[in-house]
Order: structure tokens, then C-alpha cells, then sequence
């Protein structure tokens, strides 16, 4: 099957409802938060290394921050390495947005017999778009088939038995079990022998990724100098981690009354992505940038542009803490 376009390949054109400018008393640019706000509202790009189990890592991360709370993006088997995305206190509430995300491998894949280059190209062709898998009998999952979208299936090279590729993939795909497919499909069998997680969502090996050492340097560093800068180095603000989600951005009136649990009305949209369609899961911003909830469209874009009442989206999950804008609404 054809390559298909993967969530961060996507290009997102954003159209205008209404203009309204935002009030600089209330809310900052996420980038501009006090230097506490970072640990509590933070995603670390981690490089997990081979041999701790992710639960392991994540912890160890908490317990260098000295945070109470830490969750990361998608599990990795022990002797897997790669991108790890590590949500700190407040932000692990944007841990079900990334686990939704897609994700790209680079795996070796060790074939069981002599098969030609040829072949090999031939059927990691035919893999790409929806696959059904069972979750293997190591899996935390329950194992019942279901499907996942495989965006693309790179042969990179091959040396003897060993295989290189790449893989751009619906998460909660079991590469492990796709190299065995791989293996059935070409007549010989195949195991994964060695695989890296290169990308988690809007996360990227070539991103501000840092392992545990680089974690307790610069924690250590702004302890003992309080050198805000290093901390900076490696927390992003838990908005990334929505980069690739269809986006709804807010006036400032609405925005105390979704932290509050409210649905989005149509009088409070001013901007927003052009591909949304109903019931995508969107992510609704302030003007200056802040994640307020995560909701679930209840009108396509086009639609939303016409509207002057009723509801756009309903509230999955509220993100920003209460009263950070002023409550802007009339109480019964």
C-alpha cells in the first residue's frame, strides 16, 4: 500500500471567527511562567535507556525533581531506548493526549532465512496502512485483535540477516509482533532484534532530548545557582505535548468557565484549525498560547464559523488550574 501522511507531517491552517484582543493581566505565554510553574506544568524529552523498565525511569525522574507526581507517554520494554516523554506534577493530565499520538521506530529486524532485498521491500510495502495485531502475551493490555494505522515502512538497509527500517505508526503498535508478522509474510520468519523509539508525538530525538544524567546536572544546577536557565534546558511546557492536535484558541471571558468544567459555546471561539471535524478529540488554547482542556468537537470547522450559539465542544479534561482569568460569567 501507498505511504500515508503521519499526524506531524500534516500542515494545519487556522481560520479567524472573531477579533479580540487578550487582556495581559490575566494567563502568560507558556514559555514565560515562573520557574516553579515549569516543574509542575512540564514535559521532559527523556532518552530511557536500555534496561529500566519506563515505570522505573519515570520514576527516578520524580524522585530527582523531588515531585509527587510524574507519568510518562507510552511504554517501552526494558532493553527498548529512545524518546520517552515524562510528564511532571500538573502536566501528566496531557498523558492520555500523548499516548493517542503517533510514534516513529527505527528497528533491527533479524530474519530467520536468506530472503532478497527485493522481497523485503516488497512486503514492508504491503504493511503500510491499517494492520490488525494481537498484543503479545507479555502485553499489559488485554489481548483481544484490534486494529493500528502503520503511516509508513522505511527500508533503511540490510547486512546478511539483519534488516534496517523505519516505522511511523498509530500508537499502541507492538513492533515486536510486526516483526514477526514481517517474518510470516516472507516466508522465513523474523524476530526484532534491536529497536529506538526516534519520535513520540510532537517529541524527537533530535529535540532537546536528555537522559538522567543531564536531568540531575541541571536540576542540581539551578538548586545550588539558581540558574533558572537550566531548567529551562530541558522542561518543555506541557503545551507541546498537544503541538500536533487540532486547536481551538478562546477569548479570555470563556476561559474560567471550562477550567470550571463548562462546554465550549460558540460566542467564545475566536480562531481555529480548518480540518476539525465532529467528535475529533481538540485542544483549546487561550490566545496567548496556555492549554485549557482537552474536548471533543461537536461541529466541523466550517460549521463553527457559522454559528453565533449552542455548543462547539464538549469537556473531556480540564487543564488549566481555576481563576487564573476572571470569572467572566452570570451566576443564577
Amino acid at each position: 500500500m501507498p505511504r500515508t501522511t503521519a499526524p506531524w507531517e500534516k500542515t494545519h491552517t487556522l481560520l479567524t471567527k472573531t477579533e479580540e484582543a487578550t487582556d495581559p493581566r490575566y494567563g502568560q505565554k507558556p514559555e514565560n511562567r515562573p520557574i516553579q510553574d515549569y516543574l509542575r506544568f512540564g514535559v521532559i524529552n527523556l532518552d530511557k535507556p536500555a534496561g529500566p523498565s519506563s515505570h522505573e525511569v519515570t520514576a527516578w525522574v520524580k524522585r530527582i525533581l523531588n515531585l509527587a507526581h510524574a507519568g510518562h507517554g507510552g511504554t517501552l520494554d526494558p532493553k527498548v531506548t529512545g524518546v520517552l516523554p515524562v510528564a511532571l506534577a500538573e502536566a501528566t493530565k496531557v498523558i492520555q493526549a500523548l499516548l493517542l499520538s503517533g510514534k516513529e521506530y527505527v528497528c533491527v529486524m533479524r530474519l530467520h532465512g536468506e530472503v532478497s532485498e527485493a522481497d523485503v521491500k516488497t512486503v514492508l510495502d504491503e504493511f503500510q496502512g491499517p494492520i490488525y495485531q494481537r498484543p503479545p502475551l507479555r502485553a499489559s493490555v488485554k489481548r483481544q485483535l484490534r486494529t493500528r494505522k502503520i503511516y509508513y515502512l522505511d527500508f533503511l538497509e540490510a547486512e546478511g540477516k539483519n534488516v534496517l527500517f523505519k516505522v511511523g505508526c498509530e500508537g499502541g503498535t507492538y513492533i515486536r509482533k510486526l516483526c514477526h508478522d514481517l517474518g510470516e509474510a516472507l516466508g522465513c520468519g523474523a524476530h526484532m532484534q534491536e529497536l529506538r523509539r526516534t519520535r513520540a508525538g510532537p517529541f524527537t530525538e533530535n529535540d532537546g532530548l536528555v537522559n538522567l544524567y543531564d536531568v540531575s546536572y541541571f536540576f542540581s544546577c539551578w538548586k545550588e545557582k539558581n540558574d533558572e536557565n537550566a531548567l529551562r534546558k530541558f522542561i518543555f511546557p506541557m503545551e507541546k505535548a498537544l503541538a500536533l492536535f487540532p486547536k481551538i484558541y478562546v477569548r479570555d471571558s470563556a476561559v474560567n468557565a471550562l477550567c470550571y468544567g463548562a462546554h465550549l459555546a460558540a460566542p467564545g471561539v475566536v480562531s481555529l484549525d480548518a480540518d476539525i471535524q465532529p467528535k475529533d478529540v481538540v485542544a483549546v488554547f487561550t490566545q496567548k498560547g496556555e492549554a485549557v482542556i482537552l474536548a471533543r468537537a461537536l461541529a466541523s470547522a466550517q460549521e463553527i464559523l457559522g454559528m453565533e450559539h449552542g455548543l462547539v465542544a464538549e469537556t473531556l479534561r480540564v487543564l488549566m488550574p481555576r481563576d487564573v482569568y476572571p470569572k467572566m460569567w452570570r451566576s443564577e
